[in-house]
C-alpha cells in the first residue's frame, strides 16, 4: 500500500505490526536453532509472546482509524 495513501500514523501502525509479527515468526526458527537450552528457548518464547501481544494491540488501534 503506497504510502501516500495513509496518514503518518496508521503507516507507522502497520509498520509496527508487520515488524512485531516478523519477529515472532523468526524467532520460532531461533527456538528450532537452540534445542535442548531451555533457557534460551523461554527467552525466545517470551520475545513471541510479547510480539504477539503488541501485533494484537495494534491490530486493534488501526481498526479505528482507517
Amino acid at each position: 500500500m503506497p504510502r501516500d495513501l495513509l496518514k503518518n500514523k496508521e503507516y507507522d501502525l502497520v509498520s509496527v505490526i508487520y515488524n512485531a509479527s516478523q519477529a515472532a515468526d523468526t524467532c520460532q526458527q531461533y527456538i528450532k536453532d537452540v534445542e535442548g537450552d531451555k533457557e534460551v528457548e523461554r527467552f525466545f518464547n517470551d520475545v513471541i509472546d510479547t510480539n504477539a501481544n503488541l501485533v494484537q494491540k495494534g491490530k486493534d488501534l488501526l481498526k479505528g482509524r482507517i
